[in-house]
């Protein structure tokens, strides 16, 4: 798992994902133990409500250069997708053209 979404009972605080702890422990060498998650946490965290196309959501990850994206729905946390997901979609999507157009062809 990439990130986790920091929740305080119902509502989402934060999400902190290997960068925030690479970037703001590991390189500033500071302690594990000692650093809460609020402290390296990203607070302004970027959304989609699941009605958003996966070309969409890809657009918006690629040029904010995020991995992950909560699905928010009526100010709840439904899911997470991340970038990975995003791209075995459009695999998906393409081998499923490739197929139908290899199906028209072959008659």
């Amino acid at each position: 798992m990439g990130s986790l979404i920091v929740m305080d009972d119902d509502k989402m605080r934060g999400i902190v994902t290997e960068r925030d702890y690479a970037r703001k422990v590991i390189i500033k060498g500071r302690s594990s133990e000692s650093t809460s998650v609020s402290e390296i946490m990203t607070t302004d965290v970027l959304t989609t409500s699941g009605l958003e196309t996966v070309k969409e959501c890809m657009e918006v990850m690629t040029e904010r250069h995020i991995r992950h994206l909560p699905v928010v729905e009526d100010d709840r946390v439904i899911g997470m997708i991340s970038i990975g997901d995003l791209v075995q979609a459009i695999i998906a999507d393409q081998q499923e053209e490739i197929d139908q157009l290899g199906s028209y062809i072959s008659g």
